[in-house]
């Protein structure tokens, strides 16, 4: 059984230490050879403008200063997931599942790839083909083409097969933001939201609740 959770806008920081406690109370728990069923949930937000930095990814993704970042009033976190630079702002739906995927029976590879088939599923709700582009984690839109376009980045990680981190699925996004970073480290792919490609905003709600149908069906 997984609880969904809704932290609505929460800083960065908060949202970072809140899963910290779960990942860490799941990782005992385990260690104790307790069961963690009970204590899964899949948390959505939103943050205020915020620029992350996975453990592996390069500084100079990151186009502007300090100085800069203030005058967006945006911040910046270097973090330990896996993934490079990425940007999480209002109208982007942030996807933190802290799951035991060893209830699920799953590898953290079977895992990623059920996140990219969640978002490609509530994709197609509105009509739009997602898909994934080898070698580059999340979720893409024309991916053969010139105008291959990232609708979703994911970044996760994992510890005695329990995950926190997660996704960021633009929905309503002001993506001019993504235009001070080299998103995921590529400097030749775009980004894109779902009112980009719809052409209107999308309630938040509305992709909540797919997201949830989506992932009740492949986390069995």
């Amino acid at each position: 059984m997984i609880k969904y959770v809704d932290w609505n806008l929460i800083s960065y920081a908060d949202a970072w230490k809140q899963q910290q406690e779960v990942f860490d109370a799941m990782i005992a728990a385990k260690m104790d050879k307790q069961p963690t069923a009970d204590m899964q949930q899949i948390v959505y937000c939103e943050h205020p403008h915020v620029y992350t930095l996975g453990k592996h990814g390069k500084p100079s993704n990151m186009l502007v200063n300090e100085e800069f970042l203030k005058k967006i009033n945006a911040s910046f976190y270097p973090i330990d997931r896996g993934g490079d630079i990425t940007y999480h702002g209002p109208g982007q739906i942030v996807g933190y599942p802290l799951l035991d995927l060893e209830n699920f029976n799953l590898s953290l590879k079977d895992y990623i790839y059920n996140i990219e088939e969640c978002i490609i599923r509530t994709l197609a709700h509105y009509n739009i083909e997602g898909d994934r582009l080898a070698g580059a984690t999340g979720v893409w839109l024309e991916k053969d083409s010139p105008r291959a376009r990232k609708i979703c980045a994911i970044g996760v990680r994992a510890s005695r097969y329990v995950t926190m981190h997660g996704f960021a699925f633009n929905v309503n996004t002001d993506l001019k933001y993504f235009s001070y970073i080299n998103p995921c480290g590529f400097v030749d792919k775009g980004v894109t939201s779902l009112q980009q490609e719809l052409g209107h905003e999308v309630p938040l709600s509305e992709v909540k609740d797919l997201l949830t149908k989506n992932f009740d069906s492949l986390l069995r």
